[in-house]
């Protein structure tokens, strides 16, 4: 079982290490090893197409973060109450990540084009916001499954108010699955492709997209650089959110 283990392993992360090697390769050739060099990174960043199209990407991600940050920690704080229909509605706000992405896109540019919405940044963001929006609300609810009801009711003994019973007690206390669920959201419209592509203004291209568009004409040294800038933001991302929503900073 380890031995198979091992090479599932190897089957799935060897290319992105062949990818991420060959971002330091002095020659051009995907081929042939020439030595180490970080003269791609350069190149990279220098262009200017590839910045116009990371800060493209920041723009919709911060965005992205923001909405469905604060719609799915509503979300979430809704679903970890009971009420009628609680189920129906905790399986609306999980479908966007359950079906296929593809499928997702489709439905989103019929509806734009059913809505007459021109495609532009916002359908975008609108686009990232409701797949993000259910990372965000699993975060939460996961955070308040372990919420100890009895300080609510301390606080309002107390002499608090619903407000101050939610700023003073509830909020502090999920706070780091909220960070948690906003890295998320910003990890994957980031990463995005498949739904991007099909809600995306002509002349108006984010990262994933600039990388796919160079792909298909070749890989490249500059591409294989940049890509790897985005697998470290994305493992730098997770590694913060599993961290926040972990048993050790729980207990902190």
């Amino acid at each position: 079982m380890r031995g198979y283990t091992w090479m599932v392993f190897v089957f799935l992360y060897a290319p992105i290490l062949g990818l991420v090697a060959f971002s330091f390769n002095a020659s051009r050739s995907q081929a042939v090893w020439k030595g180490f060099t970080w003269r791609w990174y350069a190149v990279a960043l220098r262009n200017e197409t590839i910045l116009a199209c990371v800060k493209n990407s920041l723009i919709v991600a911060a965005a992205t973060t923001l909405i469905a940050t604060l719609l799915g920690t509503l979300a979430g704080l809704g679903l970890a109450r009971r009420f009628p229909g609680r189920s129906a509605t905790s399986g609306l706000i999980y479908l966007p990540i359950l079906i296929p992405e593809i499928v997702l896109g489709v439905s989103l540019v019929s509806f734009f084009g059913a809505v007459g919405w021109q495609l532009s940044p916002w359908t975008i963001i609108i686009a990232h916001v409701v797949f993000s929006l259910s990372y965000v609300a699993i975060v939460v609810r996961a955070r308040l499954a372990g919420f100890d009801r009895t300080l609510e009711e301390a606080a309002r003994d107390l002499g608090a108010g619903p407000l101050g019973v939610f700023w003073r007690v509830k909020f502090p206390l999920i706070l780091p699955g909220v960070l948690a669920g906003a890295l998320l959201a910003f990890t994957v419209s980031v990463d995005d492709y498949v739904i991007t592509s099909f809600v995306y203004p002509p002349g108006w291209q984010t990262l994933p997209l600039y990388i796919y568009s160079e792909v298909k004409r070749g890989v490249t040294p500059e591409v294989n650089a940049i890509s790897t800038l985005l697998l470290g933001v994305t493992i730098i991302m997770i590694l913060i959110a599993q961290r926040l929503t972990g048993p050790s900073f729980s207990r902190g």
